[in-house]
């Protein structure tokens, strides 16, 4: 514990300045998202908003707060740490511990101890090769309702997910994982068409950085939506807006299943 409190009075300023990196940049989320608030009209985009700007308020608390850490482990626990120790030194004799490990007898090293001469592997011809093992199976991305409809695009490289899967059940946020790419690439979006957009699809999110294998492309959170079925799209742009590449999969929002209540015995 005391090398952990002196190695962060070490990198206190670096710490700092994290901080103050981090501090700022939240703070242009929490009023890039105010305004967008203000200026939409679309109550599923202030929904958005409103979200956006809640986790930057939640951010700033948690840096304010690690600046604090940080400062009181600066100036007051590695202080108090250290005069302890200096005061505790003046008539106090140190005595380095010595640490032996005993070797046991009769152990001829640089030589096997087993003796294999005895072992039997049988008539097996295939006994002393190795023998591979089966690939595991993929982790399923989550509850596949059946008979989905089929999915749209997603013919191309450029415009690929994994999850969410055609006819995921979706009632928690997710993690979208994917590909997003093009040739002078400018933005990729993600868009939702179901009972809550009225039969139209609407923007959920841009963004601008392409992944070209697979990986993180963004997150969903059905909570803002009311249940039924829904297509979820991703489209690609490239630098003159034109459509690259799509892929539209079928999912079902629905209510976080209840989590049963223990019974208490009497």
């Amino acid at each position: 514990m005391t090398t952990v409190v002196f190695f962060v009075e070490q990198i206190a300023i670096g710490l700092y300045i994290l901080i103050g990196v981090g501090l700022f940049w939240t703070l242009r989320r929490w009023s890039n998202a105010g305004y967008n608030l203000r200026s939409t009209q679309f109550e599923l985009e202030r929904d958005m908003y409103r979200y956006k700007r809640a986790n930057a308020v939640t951010s700033l608390i948690i840096l304010i707060q690690l600046g604090l850490i940080v400062f009181g482990i600066q100036n007051v626990v590695a202080p108090n740490i250290r005069a302890n120790a200096g005061a505790g030194t003046d008539n106090t004799t140190v005595v380095e511990p010595k640490f032996v490990t005993p070797v046991p007898p009769n152990v001829n090293f640089g030589q096997s101890p087993v003796d294999s001469s005895n072992v039997n592997l049988g008539d097996d011809p295939n006994a002393n090769k190795i023998q591979s093992t089966d690939v595991p199976t993929a982790t399923p991305v989550g509850t596949i309702l059946p008979n989905p409809q089929p999915l749209q695009g997603c013919d191309s490289p450029q415009a690929q997910f994994q999850i969410p899967g055609n006819g995921q059940l979706v009632f928690n946020p997710i993690r979208v994982i994917g590909t997003a790419f093009t040739d002078n690439f400018s933005s990729y979006r993600f868009e939702l068409n179901g009972p809550s957009t009225k039969g139209q699809f609407v923007v959920l999110g841009e963004y601008n950085v392409p992944v070209k294998e697979q990986g993180d492309l963004g997150q969903f959170v059905p909570a803002f939506y009311d249940p039924g079925a829904y297509q979820f799209r991703l489209t690609v742009f490239d630098i003159t807006n034109a459509l690259k590449a799509a892929c539209m999969v079928n999912i079902t929002i629905s209510q976080p299943p209840l989590t049963p209540t223990p019974i208490v015995p009497q």
